[in-house]
């Protein structure tokens, strides 16, 4: 990795929102490590951009402190300076419905919180002495601004998180309020090391995931269409970016104004 060009790190990067991200940095010219569950798409394997891409299963903790040091290693000296929190997960019960407080085992709701809360929490420790680095660096250029702000984590939240949603079960949506909850206090303890940390609460977004179930909700958003992965993509590089240097311990909301109801 090169101190010379700045630097991201993005679990889930395989599809939707994730892919979009990449895309996005990539193509501002950021060097990115991601991971996922499933190999890199074959037509990113030929973005220059796209440093390395490291299989990982991040329900499993062991796993998590593999790609951390792995991805450090990859990192050497150089700063990090973003961290997106992406992978996330929404299960269903064997009779296809959402996970709620009446079914489903509990250790279904363990596994979804490792994922959707733990695990953010854990790359988080993981990676912050990288990340300082990337303001530290910047707080010795005398040429550059608002140094103690050049790092960011953006934790991948939800609308779910803070109203009763029709297709998010309980465990997903109490797991993306906690999110939300840690990106705050995350927001005041990663502060004095100059690393800044938000989170973005996408709505109804198209993606694969997306079925046909969904059309109805459209009724309830106030521009009356779906968002796109490209426009939480936008939403999460400006959250990275030095013009936010001033931004910490914030939510924004990428529903189309669903949220206001």
């Amino acid at each position: 990795m090169s101190d010379s060009r700045r630097s991201l790190i993005l679990t889930g990067a395989s599809r939707g929102i994730g892919h979009a991200t990449v895309k996005r940095f990539s193509d501002e010219g950021w060097q990115i490590i991601t991971c996922s569950r499933d190999p890199v798409p074959a037509h990113c394997e030929r973005d220059p951009n796209w440093t390395s891409h490291i299989p990982t299963d991040l329900n499993d903790p062991d796993d998590v402190e593999r790609f951390i040091d792995e991805a450090n290693a990859l990192l050497g000296d150089a700063p990090l300076n973003a961290l997106v929190n992406n992978a996330a997960v929404s299960p269903k019960t064997d009779f296809q419905e959402r996970l709620g407080c009446l079914n489903g085992p509990l250790e279904d709701w363990r596994e979804v919180f490792q994922l959707n809360f733990f695990t953010p929490l854990a790359l988080a420790r993981g990676f912050v002495p990288a990340l300082a680095r990337a303001s530290k660096m910047d707080e010795d250029n005398p040429h550059v601004s608002g140094a103690e702000g050049r790092a960011s984590i953006v934790n991948i939240t939800s609308i779910a998180g803070h109203a009763i949603h029709p297709f998010a079960g309980s465990a997903y949506s109490t797991s993306k309020a906690a999110l939300s909850a840690l990106t705050r206090e995350m927001a005041v303890e990663f502060a004095g090391l100059g690393v800044r940390v938000n989170a973005v609460a996408p709505g109804e977004i198209e993606t694969e995931m997306v079925g046909d179930e969904y059309e109805p909700l459209v009724n309830r958003i106030p521009m009356h269409r779906m968002g796109t992965a490209d426009e939480v993509a936008a939403t999460v590089f400006q959250l990275c970016n030095p013009d936010f240097s001033y931004v910490t311990g914030t939510e924004i909301f990428i529903t189309g104004g669903q949220h206001l109801y």
